[in-house]
């Protein structure tokens, strides 16, 4: 009697290789991996790259397998080089809410951190006498405080002047546009000037009464918008 043979499943054309399903685990984990550390907010990007670059080649499964190739942790998160950038604004803001408190002028300042950088924002009286650009002596104390704190980064930084839409119309100053101008100016150069800091990362501007963050029609609304704005751009911002 003949025996019937047993069929031999390695020669099924429809299986996997035992080998895939471990290879198809590993990348899962992996992936899961990379979710976990983007993740965390305070994720060191630096170390994380150190990671990503440790991997490299290491995952061929054979001579010829798939292996790791980045050459930028944005090509898998947009955006990572921003960890790094945030730790170093979150310093220059504690450093300048620090001072803020020392000085006791929190009801002129305000601290804006978004998608944009660090906005530092001053009501105009800080700094100046009302119609006037030049920075009072007894208010550069303020100027030196935030140096102190924007030395902490590299980034680019613009002043920017902006007024109420009161008129003005003197000989130095025939509209607002150039008052917000020259008050931007001068803050730029204060700092330039007396804390040794690169001229090339700074710009100023002035905007009038075009960019009012309060309404005009009250004098607690115009005193808002009569403001310098020093803004503290991410690296990758413009």
């Amino acid at each position: 009697m003949t025996r019937k043979r047993r069929k031999d499943d390695s020669g099924d054309s429809g299986a996997v290789a035992p080998w895939m399903n471990t290879y198809a685990d590993m990348v899962t984990l992996l992936l899961c991996f990379f979710v976990l550390l983007f993740s965390f907010a305070t994720i060191d990007a630096h170390k994380f790259e150190a990671i990503v670059r440790s991997l490299q080649g290491s995952l061929g499964v054979l001579d010829s397998g798939v292996t790791v190739e980045i050459e930028s942790l944005e090509q898998i998160f947009p955006g990572v080089q921003n960890f790094t950038q945030d730790d170093e604004l979150d310093v220059v803001k504690n450093k300048v809410e620090l001072f803020i408190k020392e000085s006791q002028l929190e009801n002129n300042f305000t601290l804006i951190l978004n998608e944009r950088g660090l906005l530092i924002r001053m009501l105009d009286a800080t700094l100046f006498d009302s119609g006037k650009a030049e920075i009072r002596e007894d208010s550069k104390y303020i100027i030196d405080g935030i140096a102190d704190a924007i030395k902490e980064t590299e980034n680019y930084i613009r002043i920017e002047g902006h007024t109420d839409n009161v008129p003005i119309n003197t000989f130095r100053y025939p509209s607002n546009w150039e008052l917000s101008t020259a008050r931007a100016v001068n803050v730029l150069k204060y700092l330039v000037e007396n804390h040794d800091i690169e001229p090339s990362r700074f710009s100023a501007v002035g905007y009038g009464e075009y960019h009012p963050i309060d309404t005009n029609e009250t004098s607690e609304g115009r005193q808002n918008n009569r403001r310098v704005d020093i803004m503290i751009i991410r690296t990758n911002g413009s």
